[in-house]
């Protein structure tokens, strides 16, 4: 069974950084080793992490961020999109002096990411995509309810529609959420309902993810063209878990070459508050390995 006990706690201190015309709020913990940049999807923020943060901060650095429009960072415009929160990524590790980082990114932060590897590939070390797809790829099918996808992605991305249904009713929605896509019972406990609760109460806080959604309904073509031209350049990590081979298969699409792999078996879409210590376990032999084959290249240049 997934193991769902809290791990032994660790030093965190939390931050604000200006950038990009925001204030982007974010958690740290580790003092050594490469950087780790990990970024949420919905109905999530940087909380969607604090199990996974003790695992990795003894052997790394690690910054979890609250885009824009989620949780304590500045609510997002009336046209956020996927292109914004990229740039928001860069200027963020930017300020914080981080680069090269591991991106570790999940569910809708996927273009995101992926924007932000294509443009900065001076950013970033390492990509894991955890329980992620594109547009373009296969994720608007995500949208369609008629084949069984998800109603919230066009609700989220229609204006308005998210304050006229869920306003006062948010720890209602997050329960329901989270109870139909993991797979171990009460893994997502009332404290984490209270805390993701607290942050999507605020004024404007739906404004984050309607307009990663309505990216998620619009940008395929641009999306496709974009990484046809430029594949992922850099080492990638597909987790697959409630999703099964999605990520995979939509990362092997986007790759120059390879696609490390690990599936995450009896594990639900939220992996991070699900199984962190499985989480853990597929993620910190991958950075291992991308770390020593830096450093046998820098070496090699050195020389």
């Amino acid at each position: 069974m997934p193991a769902t006990a809290e791990p032994t706690a660790v030093e965190t201190a939390h931050h604000v950084a200006h950038v990009n015309g925001a204030d982007l709020h974010h958690v740290t913990a580790g003092t050594t080793g490469s950087p780790v940049l990990l970024v949420h999807g919905f109905p999530e923020t940087w909380w969607a992490f604090h199990r996974l943060l003790p695992h990795l901060a003894a052997a790394h650095r690690v910054v979890a961020v609250d885009l824009r429009g989620f949780g304590d960072s500045s609510p997002a415009a009336d046209d956020h999109s996927s292109t914004v929160a990229a740039d928001d990524l860069h200027g963020l590790i930017a300020h914080l002096g981080l680069g090269p980082v591991h991106l570790v990114a999940q569910d809708v932060a996927g273009a995101a990411a992926l924007r932000l590897v294509t443009a900065h590939p001076e950013d970033v070390l390492s990509l894991t995509a955890v329980e992620m797809g594109l547009a373009g790829y296969g994720l608007e099918a995500l949208a369609d309810v008629t084949r069984g996808g998800s109603w919230h992605i066009g609700a989220l991305a229609t204006p308005g529609v998210p304050e006229l249904l869920l306003a006062g009713r948010e720890r209602a929605f997050l329960e329901a959420t989270f109870r139909g896509l993991t797979a171990t019972p009460d893994a997502v406990t009332d404290a984490d309902l209270t805390e993701l609760s607290r942050t999507y109460a605020r004024p404007g806080a739906w404004r984050g993810a309607a307009g990663l959604y309505r990216s998620v309904l619009t940008e395929g073509d641009e999306l496709r063209t974009l990484l046809t031209g430029h594949p992922v350049s850099v080492p990638v990590l597909a987790v697959g878990a409630g999703g099964g081979p999605f990520t995979a298969d939509t990362l092997a699409q986007v790759a120059a070459g390879p696609v490390a792999t690990a599936q995450l078996d009896g594990v639900g879409h939220y992996a991070a508050l699900e199984a962190p210590a499985e989480l853990a376990a597929a993620l910190l032999p991958f950075l291992r390995r991308v770390d020593a084959d830096g450093a046998d290249v820098d070496g090699a240049d050195a020389g």
